[in-house]
């Protein structure tokens, strides 16, 4: 895992700076404190902050091919570069290091963009052709690892976190309306949109290529959609003989690496999977690292100790306060780059700084599975909303929906409320958008607390038509599960899990995640499985709870699904955070920003501050106004460039000519 940063300029030779990619690379040090590397020439400046996996002693980027015409800076990992290597080496190629990225690079000489077809991980990266003068750029299919970039003047600034970027003065820093709205709708912006104005996400399975002066963005990966008929015929046995072959591999690869490799454990099914497979078949000895909170609401510790015992582990478990995730809400949002409708990505950030202390760089986790294997309650809210637009006087509304949140149904106002949110929509179900929709409308909703200055800004914009737009040919074959589940992975997972609560987090203390059920060969796999082994009637995950049986406890089995939260109020408004809260939602604060509705604020702050319980959407509403009004003081109005660290690159390879030399 690193951090990477460069300066192209697109129309040829123009002398590049120094002192830029120094400081570019010196606001990435986080992403990779064991040495910084830099390349040089007329035309381009590549760079990168290395946190050292594979390959500890000769693994320094940039890296060359063997005639120095291709250079490659790289963030990531790709898990079956050894099996790649042995087929490059029987074609002639020469390397002078172990590590995979030299493999990649050379992939890329023998097969130019075609070899990310080839790559089973996690990446972004950079490559510069200094022959044909072509700078290429990619980012893995699901997008573990980010990637952003901007255009001024002809000239492609990019790094792996857009505080890299920012740190070219003539790069303007503005918060985008539209990335407001669908931050707003979608708990995340739209790729390639970012919440700032000009400053694009590469999107996941994509490349982008410079060459005669023109930049060119490629799609190589999207999400498999298979029609009914391309589904797999197999008895669920047969598919979990599969799925267990499968995710016991994609353990195995991810566990390649010159440095020990630890696990999250939460006590919830996907975590627990992936640690006993780690145990049962390659390490008794993992080290577990958990999330424990002060309510019971939020708490999994039950669990969490369960499977401790079970598998015998050596497990650290980080106690969240509310206190602690308040105080830490600005650090960890300089590391997320975008407003937060949840705290949720707090308690991870402090938890790899636990990780890291205990003298660990990489973790396995469990995320990807809900999306793949079908997990969340979103799925099945879809699937019984379809049988009630089908069945409209069925006798069985409220017990389905009670099956769903048993919970709820004990508060008889909280009852009819629920009742009602399923009922909306009902004469949509070919909407493309269906299984998400009214989740979308209710997010939508604290929209209310915009400025008239941003409704304004964010005029007719419609953000459901930009995804409608977006779906691929295929998903009109799709079956309905398959439709809820693309729209998950491709919004939800890429920019929200995937970023915010997965590597952002995580590299902010120099601890790299891996994710097996996000491996391409599940991915592919379960997207030919027929939706009804997915969620059996109403039964969530059926093929992986099936798949784990032999393996974990049936506590852990048979559990309700308990979705991953952190406390939002009782973080935001404790004795030790609210001060700092009122002042960030304050008249004066607010009038800076100009982003959101000052009186309407005020009211909901005084809600806040008086009752007991908020409401989710009021939830929702506190926790995104005060992300944002921290994002914008940090990036906008007061971003500190001399913030970014000093470097001192283990190597300079520096190919310009005296007079283009710029310090």
């Amino acid at each position: 895992m690193c951090g990477i940063a460069g300066i192209c300029h697109i129309d040829g030779p123009d002398g590049v700076s120094l002192n830029s990619i120094r400081n570019m690379i010196g606001a990435l040090r986080h992403r990779g404190p064991d040495e910084t590397g830099i390349y040089l020439d007329d035309q381009v400046a590549l760079g990168n902050a290395r946190l050292s996996i594979i390959d500890l002693s000769s693994g320094t980027q940039p890296i060359h091919n063997e005639d120095k015409s291709l250079w490659i800076v790289y963030n990531g990992e790709v898990f079956n570069y050894p099996e790649l290597k042995e087929g490059l080496l029987k074609k002639g190629h020469c390397f002078y290091t172990t590590s995979d990225t030299e493999v990649v690079l050379h992939l890329y000489e023998e097969q130019g963009p075609d070899f990310l077809t080839q790559l089973n991980g996690q990446f972004a990266l950079a490559i510069w052709d200094a022959k044909k003068k072509e700078l290429f750029l990619s980012r893995d299919r699901v997008g573990i690892r980010p990637l952003y970039y901007t255009i001024l003047n002809n000239t492609i600034f990019f790094g792996s976190e857009i505080k890299s970027i920012f740190m070219n003065e003539n790069i303007s820093r503005r918060i985008d309306p539209i990335a407001m709205d669908q931050i707003f709708t979608f708990w995340t912006t739209l790729t390639p949109r970012t919440v700032f104005k000009d400053i694009y996400e590469l999107p996941p399975g994509h490349y982008l290529k410079t060459s005669d002066s023109k930049v060119a963005i490629k799609k190589y990966w999207d999400i498999p959609l298979y029609s009914r008929a391309e589904q797999l015929d197999l008895a669920p046995q047969e598919i979990c003989r599969h799925i267990q072959d499968l995710l016991q591999d994609a353990v195995r690869i991810r566990l390649r690496a010159d440095v020990p490799v630890g696990c999250y454990l939460s006590g919830g099914l996907d975590s627990s999977g992936a640690t006993a497979l780690v145990v049962r078949n390659f390490n008794k000895d993992v080290r577990t690292f958990g999330i424990r909170f002060d309510s019971e609401d939020f708490d999994e510790g039950k669990y969490q100790n369960l499977m401790v015992s079970f598998l015998n582990v050596n497990h650290t478990d980080l106690k969240a306060t509310n206190e602690q995730i308040g105080a830490s809400l600005s650090d960890c949002l300089w590391h997320c780059e975008k407003p937060l409708l949840r705290t949720g990505p707090v308690p991870l950030f402090l938890l790899s700084d636990v990780v890291r202390k205990s003298g660990y760089k990489v973790v396995l986790t469990g995320e990807g599975a809900d999306e793949v294997f079908g997990g969340y309650n979103i799925f099945r809210e879809a699937k019984i909303r379809r049988f009630l637009a089908k069945y409209p006087n069925s006798k069985s509304r409220a017990e389905l929906i009670s099956y769903l949140y048993p919970y709820i149904f004990h508060n008889p106002s909280l009852k009819r409320t629920l009742q009602s949110f399923f009922a909306k929509g009902l004469d949509q179900t070919d909407d493309p958008i269906f299984s998400h929709f009214i989740r979308w409308e209710n997010t939508r909703r604290i929209r209310t607390f915009f400025s008239q200055e941003l409704t304004d800004a964010i005029g007719e914009y419609d953000g459901y038509q930009e995804v409608r737009h977006s779906l691929p040919e295929a998903y009109k074959q799709a079956d309905d599960f398959s439709k809820g589940q693309y729209l998950e992975m491709a919004i939800f997972l890429s920019n929200y899990l995937l970023s915010s609560q997965g590597d952002r987090v995580a590299m902010a203390h120099s601890v790299e995640i891996r994710l097996p059920f996000l491996d391409l060969r599940v991915i592919d796999f379960m997207a030919r499985v027929p939706a009804k082994w997915k969620i059996l009637g109403l039964k969530e995950k059926h093929i992986l709870k099936k798949s784990f049986e032999e393996i974990l406890p049936k506590e852990v089995i048979r559990r309700p699904k308990h979705p991953y939260r952190a406390p939002i109020k009782q973080s935001l408004l404790n004795k030790k955070t609210e001060r700092y809260t009122q002042e960030v939602l304050s008249k004066e604060s607010l009038g800076k920003a100009g982003l959101f509705d000052a009186g309407k604020v005020a009211k909901l702050l005084r809600k806040a501050q008086t009752i007991e319980n908020l409401s989710e959407i009021d939830s929702m509403a506190l926790v995104g106004v005060v992300s944002s009004q921290i994002v914008h003081h940090q990036f906008v109005q007061d971003f500190r460039r001399r913030l970014a660290d000093t470097v001192s690159p283990a190597l300079i390879v520096d190919r310009r000519s005296e007079a283009l030399r710029i310090n």
